[in-house]
């Protein structure tokens, strides 16, 4: 699932506000227009996150993010617009009456219940309030609209819910006398993220690198006559870390296994998931890590200087080994161990994205599709999952079970499997996220069409593997483009990722008559795994 975590709520908004503060105005605009736009501007226009600077005797607070009602005039878009308002109580504290507190060019704090939104708004007005800040009964924000009755309304205060913990510390910071200032502003998302885009080439590049490795860092020779990289024996090939590994196949029948597995698991996390779950997590994925970047940085370095590579040591219970993994473990261990002590500050992103990375370059080397046939079942398989846990799983456990778990919504810890970057120039913050399925599903089909192609000593243009890579590419951008039109709601990924590559080799295959080859692909007796 591709996400957009904000340091907010879930509600959140794209675009810039329209003067509405009569009740009358939307029912008009609703009434005159299909309900597929109205739909828009409920969700496009008419909510908007609104960040509530405050602060107490001066020292500023914790910034808290609200929601604006439906109704109300537009809040300021950048900060220099907006005024720094003394914050006061209301009496009766729910404002379900006519206030007996001074309220006069001030923000009124007040309760939620008792009465509908629109008369509190209406009695903060008539007290002379400049603006009008609800405290929610919850944490979620929600939605406040106009009553069947409130066609003649006409509020030209803001009217802004808070969530019920910042909001009800504000209320007893006043009760106990503090000075409390308000200032409310909407400020505009920015058009391009460059933060998505540089998670973007991170995803292609992480699939173009894993596709290519073999290639790149192999110590083989080349045989002219297959153009083929053929192994060449040695004393020490033995000692190879990354080519003597054993190569997984996937099955048809393994994609079924997976959608079982992967559901279950994920129900457990839902259900299960606590704060011990959540370690078991981070001590697997470091785990994983530590073998991944040993792996890359042993090969890498191998590549560099063949030398540091036929240097061996004798180990008990493991016998002759490479001297140089043997010192790039303590160097994969500690990095992976001060990643998890330090996960929680505001560059981990950092040690988290490297360490998947080589992660998931390691799993696209083990694991391999032999054919279409078998990459088919497996994409359709997790294209299916992931479009059920992440749109259809909320009309049966309310809420959706892919996001709340990679959020971490249940422990407060999110999952470590995806990469993520800080939103850098976006004023609401946040990260951009991509999960490591999106990566390696379509990785594995990217990798195998790079493998056939040089087995059939195919050319750059007549291949599959770079229409693949921009079939890839595109899909993402599309993920981010629904991404950014659903208003920040994350999205199932696969959904446009598997079209997008599945589709491009299927349709490119029938064009040019190689379907059938593509299909069955490896399925020869002589052919072993590692020669696809």
């Amino acid at each position: 699932v591709n996400l957009a975590a904000d340091n907010s709520s879930s509600i959140t908004a794209t675009s810039k506000s329209i003067p509405i503060s009569s009740c009358n105005t939307i029912l008009i605009s609703g009434a005159a227009t299909p309900k597929i736009m109205s739909r828009l501007l409920h969700f496009f226009f008419l909510f908007l996150q609104v960040k509530v600077k405050n602060w107490v005797n001066g020292t500023q607070g914790t910034t808290v993010v609200g929601l604006s009602a439906r109704f109300g005039s537009p809040l300021p878009r950048t900060i220099n617009e907006a005024h720094r308002t003394f914050a006061a109580l209301t009496s009766p504290p729910d404002l379900c009456s006519n206030s007996t507190s001074k309220l006069t060019n001030s923000i009124a704090l007040v309760a939620r219940g008792g009465c509908p939104f629109t008369a509190k708004a209406e009695f903060a007005q008539a007290a002379g309030a400049a603006g009008l800040v609800i405290i929610n009964d919850d944490e979620e924000l929600y939605k406040m609209v106009c009553g069947d009755n409130d066609t003649s309304l006409n509020v030209t205060i803001p009217v802004v819910m808070v969530p019920h913990s910042a909001g009800k510390n504000l209320k007893d910071l006043l009760d106990h006398g503090a000075r409390v200032e308000m200032q409310l502003y909407s400020p505009n998302r920015p058009v391009v993220d460059l933060s998505a885009c540089f998670l973007w080439l991170m995803a292609v590049g992480t699939i173009v690198c894993a596709s290519l490795w073999s290639e790149f860092v192999a110590c083989e020779q080349i045989d002219e006559h297959y153009n083929q990289l053929t192994r060449q024996p040695g004393p020490n090939s033995g000692t190879n870390n990354t080519q003597d590994k054993e190569i997984l196949e996937i099955t048809a029948k393994g994609a079924g296994v997976f959608v079982i597995v992967a559901s279950v698991f994920l129900l457990l996390l839902f259900y299960f998931m606590s704060s011990w779950v959540a370690w078991l997590l981070i001590v697997l994925f470091c785990i994983g890590g530590i073998e991944g970047m040993h792996v890359c940085l042993v090969t890498i370095i191998s590549r560099i200087n063949k030398d540091w590579g036929n240097n061996t040591v004798q180990l008990p219970f493991y016998g002759e080994v490479l001297a140089l993994s043997v010192g790039i473990v303590p160097f994969c261990t500690v990095f992976a161990i001060l990643w998890a002590v330090y996960r929680h500050s505001s560059f981990a992103w950092i040690g988290q994205d490297i360490l998947g990375i080589c992660l998931m370059i390691t799993v696209l080397q083990m694991a391999r599709l032999p054919n279409i046939r078998v990459a088919s079942a497996l994409l359709s398989a997790a294209f299916v999952y992931d479009i059920f846990w992440v749109f259809i799983s909320p009309l049966i456990f309310h809420e959706s079970v892919m996001i709340a778990v990679a959020s971490g919504d249940s422990s407060g810890e999110a999952i470590p499997m995806l990469l993520r970057i800080p939103r850098f120039f976006d004023p609401w913050g946040g990260y951009d996220m991509i999960g490591f399925g999106d990566i390696i599903f379509p990785g594995l089909l990217v990798a195998f069409s790079y493998r056939f192609d040089r087995a059939g000593k195919k050319g750059i243009l007549n291949g599959y593997f770079l229409w693949l890579t921009v079939g890839y590419a595109v899909g993402l951008f599309l993920t981010y483009l629904a991404l950014f039109l659903m208003d920040g709601h994350g999205q199932p990924a696969l959904l446009y990722l598997v079209p997008c590559t599945l589709g491009v080799i299927v349709v490119l295959g029938w064009i040019r008559g190689e379907l059938p080859h593509l299909w069955n692909y490896g399925r020869r007796p002589e052919n072993s795994v590692g020669e696809v």
